[in-house]
């Protein structure tokens, strides 16, 4: 410098000794001194300015801390992600719920256009900088400071991508030092291919077509225009690009999915073609491409309006959301080192970890690989869409979740049905529920009901057989009982068959019987069994309470569970958990979760497959035979049907070898089914139909896996044996002369019916009511069934058990096991002479009414011209006979202590009728009667030669109700308009079959009851 001075000065030396220097020489000197001293006053003030800012700069950056290289590159690169949800092979879905749509791609994978148009509009000397451009800095720096209404902007993209990933978007001197600082440190850590690529994976888009946030090239290009970001023209190239410098003023779409009108479209339009002009002056592009370009429209590229997940499939986006959270929950659990298990009775860690489950499921691309059939699934949700038989709609009171207002709310019939693969656990398809706009809860997984009496295969039945307790066919005992206030009955209240096959039983779906089995068995605590099976919210009560066989759980159950549950029968007795979700896959498609299937044994083989045997009945001649005329096809099916008290819920859960489907349906806000009936059907008729419809739906979409060629294959120590039907024990001799040996499966390996029988032994017999009776000493020969046999007494109170009983009841005459020869206890007579009968006579059929209850027979007397003779005598059951015309008879009843009645009135085949004497009789004449005629009807049914009226209840042997009423077939009745009951009786008419007593029982238990 001071050499540099001093030529300066030897210069000016020579200069001055210029004539025409002279003249200038005092004002020169003045001027150079002048300026010197400016110079030196600039040179200090430059370094003084410097100092102070580099002083600033550094107080500014001096909190920030120093990154290491894979610290700034982990933070560059940790950019969200939305999930993905698929269906069963690998079939798209949609995106989870998330405040953005981000999926992130590659450079590669990036139309060249876009990376042009991206530098030309953001960052043009990008392959130049070091991560910052100076006079870019200092010019938004003057523009600041001297609040320039232009704003050019001065962020390169590596800024921007350090603005986004690391910093915040906070406007201060402070955040853009450490910007700047942090910007050209990057650039030492990544290439630029890295640092373009990280840009366009993280800038904002503004909305696609579903209305959503969107963020990443890839997202934009699908969610704008439905191409891949690879697979972008030049005019999309260029419209994308603009969008960033104002997101939401440029996207096309508002936030509800739709288009723009066209003035609003217009900016982003302007927009685009600010970023064609920049790229045409950098190079890029060259004219005619510029006008061709200009010249597009973009409007009609466009994508139209998309519907998201969870608006196609709102119940199975949910229920996968909502599974993807426990199951990361459980994984980030076991990665701090804490047993999942505790998150199921932790409620404050269960809550910390489906928080921060929630967070990874929504933000960090996961990949969730579904087991739902897809053709299955859309299949179900049309049939039960279109199924017209749920019932009536109520309106009730709620409020506006936005308002807070009081408005009307519908109530429908809600469903859930859930189908599942048996051998997998697989769930391949549900019904979530009628209307989601209406309820969100999914009826299939999340509504806890009572099951009812599909309870009784899975409490009673199975657990009965597999602790050795009965055969498939073993007697049960159907005979009423007491517990205090409590007395369950079957679904016709007056319905007591006695000794009845558990078979039948089963199918029927008899209450009473259920219920004593299981009290026969409690004391093993068998409900430890439904805890295996799956059953999550069973209670202390549940265990004890001998009303949880027929399904009066305090909480309830799930249709997934009860339907997961009876797939144990299909699969040998093991259960297989059902599953809903397969896998888990990161963004680099590293497996996060796989499902892996864990079998428990529950049942044995032999024990899995006689209640399959016996369910195979429940459709056959039981409560389903509905169900299965529903269907269009055959398969080796076995079901169980189930109703809680008061018709609040009906349920169907059947299987096959390969699936198992459950049907519910029922009011969310549990009330009676059984209305509108005339409309809608019986409610058990209703999900009869329900189900049959949802298989047939299931089985169109693949009728290979729903309808198996292969049927259920007995394990060979599954045995059929013959036994006492009335005792379950081996035959004897008095039992196979009574005619009561039956045969059925029983387990060789737990129990055969070994011990012999010792329920008869020789008695001789009468018949009151329909029920058998021992005869006693002076009960008259023409009335008694010699060679008959009677029930020991001990038997009785050993069948009875400690829940009592009429024994009586035992052998009545509509049980599969009564027996005309065997009796079960004596009758207790009044010892009273019985009442006279009154006789009347049509044409040649002479007809009497009854008289007392412990009548054994009438003896019909001929008194033509006053005489007495014998005509004949009949047992009680029989009231009338074919008598000689021209002839005059009177009736007497006999009790089975031998007393007698008074004649009846005397009676003629002439036509005429005659009173009795009534000295000689010692009473009053008794007024004739109308006798009623084989069967009794009164009401909308009708017995065989018996007419009903008046809308009351039909019944009479071999009588069929009709008209509004289920009717029934031998020995049923037509009763309150509802389902009939008999033998393999069909009902008519409105609303449908009545089979078999139908599946609803009228009991009433100390919590809830089941029906059938």
């Amino acid at each position: 410098m001071k050499d540099w001075i001093e030529k300066i000065n030897a210069k000016i030396d020579e200069l001055l000794e210029q004539k025409w220097m002279k003249k200038l020489r005092i004002s020169g000197s003045v001027t150079w001194n002048l300026f010197l001293l400016f110079l030196v006053f600039a040179l200090v003030g430059t370094v003084f300015v410097g100092s102070v800012g580099a002083g600033y700069f550094a107080s500014l950056v001096k909190e920030e801390p120093l990154r290491s290289k894979q610290e700034l590159r982990d933070q560059i690169f940790s950019y969200e992600e939305t999930s993905e949800i698929y269906f069963a092979n690998d079939i798209y879905i949609g995106k989870l719920r998330t405040d953005l749509d981000r999926r992130e791609t590659s450079l590669s994978n990036v139309a060249p256009e876009v990376v042009n148009a991206v530098l030309a509009t953001e960052d043009e000397y990008f392959r130049e900088h070091n991560g910052i451009v100076p006079k870019a800095v200092i010019r938004g720096l003057l523009q600041d400071v001297t609040n320039s209404a232009t704003q050019t902007g001065g962020s390169t993209l590596t800024q921007q991508l350090i603005k986004n990933q690391v910093l915040t978007n906070e406007v201060s001197y402070e955040r853009k030092a450490k910007e700047i600082l942090l910007a050209m440190r990057l650039e030492h850590f990544m290439t630029k291919e890295e640092i373009l690529e990280a840009y366009l994976n993280i800038i904002p888009y503004g909305r696609n077509s579903s209305g959503r946030n969107i963020a990443g090239v890839e997202t934009a290009a699908e969610g704008i225009f439905g191409v891949k970001a690879k697979e972008l023209s030049l005019p999309q190239a260029a419209y994308i690009a603009g969008i960033p410098q104002a997101p939401f003023a440029y996207t096309p779409f508002t936030n509800t999915g739709e288009l723009k009108s066209e003035e609003a479209l217009k900016p982003g339009i302007d927009r685009m073609k600010t970023v064609l002009y920049r790229m045409k002056e950098a190079g890029y592009i060259d004219d005619a491409q510029y006008n061709e370009a200009l010249n597009y429209d973009i409007a009609a590229d466009f994508r139209g309006p998309e519907m998201r997940a969870e608006d196609r499939y709102p119940w199975l986006t949910y229920e996968l959301e909502a599974r993807a959270k426990d199951i990361i929950a459980e994984k980030l659990a076991k990665d701090d080192g804490i047993d999942p298990e505790r998150l199921k009775s932790e409620k404050k860690l269960k809550d910390k970890y489906t928080i921060l489950a929630d967070r990874d499921v929504r933000s960090k691309g996961y990949r969730i690989y579904s087991t739902i059939n897809k053709d299955m699934y859309d299949a179900m949700q049309k049939a039960a869409k279109d199924f017209q038989y749920y019932g009536h709609t109520y309106t009730g009171k709620g409020k506006d979740p936005v308002t807070g207002e009081e408005i009307d709310i519908e109530m429908p019939v809600q469903v859930g049905s859930i189908l599942i693969e048996n051998t997998t656990g697989r769930i391949l398809s549900f019904v979530g529920g009628r209307d989601f706009k209406t309820t969100q809860v999914n009826h299939a997984t999340q509504a806890y009901r009572s099951n009812g009496s599909t309870m009784k295969p899975l409490l009673v039945y199975g657990p009965a057989i597999e602790y050795g307790v009965i055969g498939a066919g073993s007697p049960l005992v159907d005979v009423k009982f007491s517990i205090g206030s409590w007395s369950p009955s079957n679904y016709i209240t007056s319905d007591e068959r006695g000794l009845i096959p558990a078979r039948e039983a089963l199918a029927d779906s008899q209450n009473i019987s259920a219920l004593r089995l299981y009290n026969d068995i409690i004391s093993r605590r068998p409900a430890d069994l439904l805890v295996k099976m799956g059953f999550s919210k069973l209670h202390p009560d549940d265990f004890t309470n001998l009303a949880t066989g027929i399904g009066a759980l305090s909480e309830g159950t799930t249709v997934e569970e009860n339907t997961n549950a009876f797939a144990t029968f299909a699969n040998g007795g093991q259960f297989i958990d059902a599953y809903m979700i397969d896998r888990i896959e990161d963004q680099e498609g590293n497996i996060v979760y796989q499902h892996e299937v864990e079998p428990v044994q529950v049942f044995s083989p032999e024990t899995s497959y006689i209640v399959t045997d016996m369910l195979r009945d429940v459709l056959t001649k039981g409560t389903g035979t509905m169900a299965r005329n529903t269907l269009k096809f055959s398969s080796d099916f076995a079901a169980k049907t189930g109703t809680s008290q008061e018709y609040k819920d009906v349920w169907l859960v059947g299987y096959n070898p390969n699936v198992s489907l459950g049907v519910w349906m029922g009011y969310d806000q549990p009330r009676t089914l059984y209305a509108f009936n005339n409309t809608y059907l019986q409610p058990s008729v209703r999900v009869n139909k329900l189900w049959g419809t949802l298989m047939n739906a299931v089985y169109d979409a693949d009728p290979q896996l729903i309808d198996p060629p292969t049927s259920f294959k007995a394990p060979k120590n599954v045995v059929t044996a013959s036994f006492c039907g009335i005792s379950g024990m081996a035959p004897s001799a008095a039992c196979a002369s009574a005619g009561l040996v039956r045969s059925d499966l029983f387990n060789a390996k737990v129990f055969l019916p070994s011990q012999p029988d010792d329920s008869l032994a020789s008695s001789s017999v009468v018949t009151i009511k329909g029920k058998t009776y021992n005869a006693l000493p002076n009960t008259p020969a023409e009335f008694v069934k010699a060679g008959g046999a009677g029930i020991n007494q001990d038997f009785i109170k050993r069948m009875l058990g400690r829940l009592g009983g009429n024994p009586a009841s035992l052998l009545p005459k509509n049980s599969t096991l009564s027996n005309s020869s065997v009796s079960a206890v004596d009758f207790p007579a009044d010892g009273s002479p019985p009442a006279a009968v009154s006789a009347s006579v049509n044409g040649s059929t002479l007809s009497w009414s009854e008289s007392s209850n412990d009548v054994v027979g009438y003896r019909i007397y001929n008194v033509t011209n006053g005489g007495n003779t014998l005509v004949t005598s009949v047992l009680e059951s029989t009231q009338s006979i074919t008598v000689a015309s021209g002839q005059a008879y009177v009736v007497v009843a006999v009790d089975i202590t031998g007393l007698t009645s008074p004649h009846s009135n005397v009676v003629s085949t002439g036509g005429s009728e005659n009173e009795p004497d009534p000295e000689e009789n010692d009473q009053e004449p008794i007024p004739p009667t109308t006798p009623p005629t084989n069967g009794n009807g009164n009401g909308n049914g009708s017995g065989s030669n018996g007419n009903g009226s008046n809308n009351g209840d039909g019944s009479g042997n071999n009588g069929n109700g009709s008209n509004n009423g289920d009717g029934s077939g031998n020995n049923g009745n037509g009763s309150n308009n509802g389902n009939g009951s008999g033998s393999n009786g069909d009902g008519s008419d409105n609303p449908g079959d009545g089979t078999n007593g139908g599946d609803n029982g009228n009991t009433t238990t100390p919590t809830e009851t089941s029906r059938r």
